[in-house]
């Protein structure tokens, strides 16, 4: 991984895509906030580093919440973009999720399946045991990797990508992300961060057709985080 001017953490990078390794609090796409977001920096990044005259085309594959940290695939290409976002539509990227959760699990490695429903007002999702109107089905798949004194790390493979799928289905079975406020976490994180963090990601290479599996370094300066290396 290697840092630059714009303090970007590049994990991968070749003609087609670009792997970052996403900061908490960093936005991965434009909304009303108006905040820079992740895309214009990369954008900035290859512009400069490949001496490109005007306008860089950089599509964006997938997003992650704000306050998560971990990876973002972004395609260089049009051709990267189309078979990418086929990819993930035909689950063809496997996901790998860290989270650090309250408390200790009584069920070391389980499987969660509920019924999401979004709330666009308050951008929050609800768990439900049965499908009702306007909900998704969300599987996600859990083990404990280490417990810590108040908390637990857990490695999380997503079946489905839903709406805050992560955060609201461990919220759902009592134990909420660390610093996860809007899922039933008593306070929040410092920096505005919640415990979650896209560690890895494995993939065929949508052109050169070469096995891609990249694994992102867990934020520093974090004691919590730290604790789980």
């Amino acid at each position: 991984m290697h840092s630059n001017k714009n303090n970007l953490l590049v994990l991968h990078e070749d003609n087609h895509i670009i792997i970052i390794n996403k900061r908490a609090g960093d936005i991965v796409q434009g909304d009303k906030t108006g905040d820079k977001p992740l895309s214009d920096v990369v954008k900035e990044y290859i512009k400069e580093k490949y001496n490109k005259p005007g306008n860089v085309f950089l599509g964006t594959v997938h997003r992650l919440d704000r306050p998560t940290s971990g990876i973002v695939i972004f395609a260089r290409t049009s051709k990267a973009l189309e078979r990418l976002n086929k990819m993930l539509r035909d689950k063809e990227i496997k996901k790998t999720y860290f989270a650090v959760v309250k408390g200790h699990l009584a069920k070391k490695a389980n499987s969660l399946t509920n019924f999401l429903k979004k709330n666009p007002k308050n951008n929050k999702s609800s768990a439900f045991p049965k499908e009702i109107t306007g909900s998704k089905k969300a599987i996600l798949h859990y083990k404990v990797v280490k417990e810590l004194d108040n908390y637990s790390l857990l490695e999380i493979d997503l079946e489905t990508g839903r709406h805050h799928q992560i955060r609201c289905q461990l919220s759902n079975i009592g134990h909420p992300i660390k610093g996860d406020l809007k899922y039933g976490f008593a306070r929040s994180n410092k920096n505005g961060s919640i415990h979650l963090h896209a560690r890895k990601i494995a993939f065929i290479h949508p052109v050169s057709k070469d096995q891609i599996t990249i694994t992102a370094p867990l934020p520093k300066n974090d004691p919590i985080w730290d604790a789980c290396n």
